[in-house]
């Protein structure tokens, strides 16, 4: 695998007004896209190999050949903008810096699945990115990108940006179609799927910002143009977070199947001094993985044959003055806290986990409490009525595989062993 960056998305991020239409350019990819049949649009994207870059990597163009076709319904397009998960966060600069690749994809994503009715469910604490994302749409309805009769092609299409409420649980995609309709955030009993019954009971399309943005590159350039990048079956680019202890942290968009040792070196690798202790390949919701990762290629397959998911590719890093009890603790704080309170499994396992690890941290905890730790976890993966409980359980069961020590460390010397007035880390006897 190479290390040469692809800049597709990120391409303009550095030049002044980068979010301006002016900059951006006239919507080509949509006035071609408009000029196709829809079905045509699809199959392009089912060439492409373009998986859902929200986190589960479903094939984008077979999601949209799901909605049913003449079936008399109006068809909506939601896009999930709901970023929100600790240590995920490509699609907020995205958004910020290149707002109208998400309106262009908008446009031939709904044309594609025959929708006249566009969303951009947004995060509502990201005020910044809901005047960006306004300000982008506002343009386009000026150039008639967006409306009525678009680009002469007989099509129509309003786009409504949306702000949520601040609930993790509203990033699921039928808690999120809840929240759009106005009611209280919850995920929904499936099936049926929201291909067949999802906003308005309608059929409807929800994709990531970052899948939505990379379908006018796709319609542009060719299918074959980005299938020939990635791996056989993780093909393309995707933007790469990189977080925490490393040098230059930031976005790096990289074909598929990059490593995270290619990525340390392009990012100036561990800050000076330290060395990589963990790491997460997707976000806190993702089996964190170890030095020994390091050259696994960063696409879905491989990342899942070792164990992990490939995720929103949020690459925490973290090094070995990090203790690992005290941030699984803080994850499993966020997901009790997050946790709608729908069903059983989440919402009280997560507590109890919450409970047992604040324990362990402090050195109050006993070997037993790693069985139970673990036999919580084991409750709810599998048993919660959507991802945010399996995801919960994603740094319990890995931490305790690979820092088994670490924990047991901790009520050996009554305390975390990271803190000075109880470590030899830190040069005490």
């Amino acid at each position: 695998m190479s290390t040469t960056l692809t800049p597709v998305l990120t391409a303009n991020w550095d030049q002044p007004n980068s979010f301006t239409l002016d900059v951006y350019g006239e919507y080509e990819a949509a006035k071609k896209a408009l000029g196709m049949e829809p079905d045509a649009v699809i199959q392009a994207v089912k060439d492409s190999g373009l998986r859902g870059r929200g986190g589960a990597g479903f094939p984008t163009g077979m999601k949209w050949g799901f909605i049913p076709q003449g079936d008399g319904k109006p068809h909506y397009l939601v896009v999930n903008a709901d970023e929100s998960e600790p240590g995920t966060c490509k699609d907020i600069p995205l958004m910020m810096a290149n707002p109208h690749a998400l309106v262009e994809g908008v446009i031939i994503t709904s044309y594609a699945i025959r929708a006249n009715h566009a969303f951009i469910y947004v995060r509502g604490e990201v005020l910044h990115v809901i005047r960006r994302l306004h300000a982008a749409v506002r343009e386009a309805y000026e150039k008639g990108y967006l409306g009525s009769d678009i680009f002469g092609s007989g099509y129509d299409l309003e786009l409504v940006v949306h702000s949520g409420a601040g609930a993790y649980i509203c990033g699921e995609e039928t808690a999120l179609l809840d929240s759009l309709e106005g009611f209280r955030g919850q995920p929904r009993l499936k099936p049926p799927f929201p291909a067949v019954a999802g906003l308005y009971a309608s059929p409807t399309v929800v994709n990531n910002v970052e899948s939505i943005a990379s379908v006018p590159s796709i319609i542009a350039n060719g299918a074959d143009w980005f299938a020939g990048m990635g791996t056989e079956k993780s093909k393309g680019f995707g933007i790469f977070s990189l977080s925490g202890h490393v040098t230059r942290p930031g976005q790096y968009e990289a074909p598929l199947g990059i490593t995270l040792r290619e990525l340390l070196d392009m990012a100036g690798g561990i800050r000076a001094g330290h060395q990589i202790k963990f790491w997460t390949p997707g976000g806190s919701s993702t089996p964190i993985f170890t030095d020994e990762h390091l050259d696994v290629p960063l696409d879905f397959e491989a990342v899942g044959a070792k164990g992990s998911m490939l995720g929103t590719r949020a690459l925490q890093i973290f090094d070995e003055t990090t203790c690992v009890v005290r941030t699984v603790l803080r994850w499993t704080e966020f997901y009790a806290h997050e946790s709608c309170g729908k069903c059983t499994p989440c919402r009280e396992g997560t507590y109890w986990l919450k409970q047992v690890l604040k324990r362990l941290e402090k050195g109050q905890g006993t070997e037993d409490d790693l069985t139970t730790i673990t036999d919580i976890a084991d409750n709810i993966l599998g048993r919660s009525f959507c991802a945010l409980g399996d995801g919960a359980t994603s740094p319990i069961h890995s931490s305790v595989k690979y820092f088994r020590e670490e924990y047991l460390k901790h009520f050996e010397i009554g305390g975390c062993p990271f803190d000075p007035k109880k470590s030899t880390l830190w040069g005490e006897q």
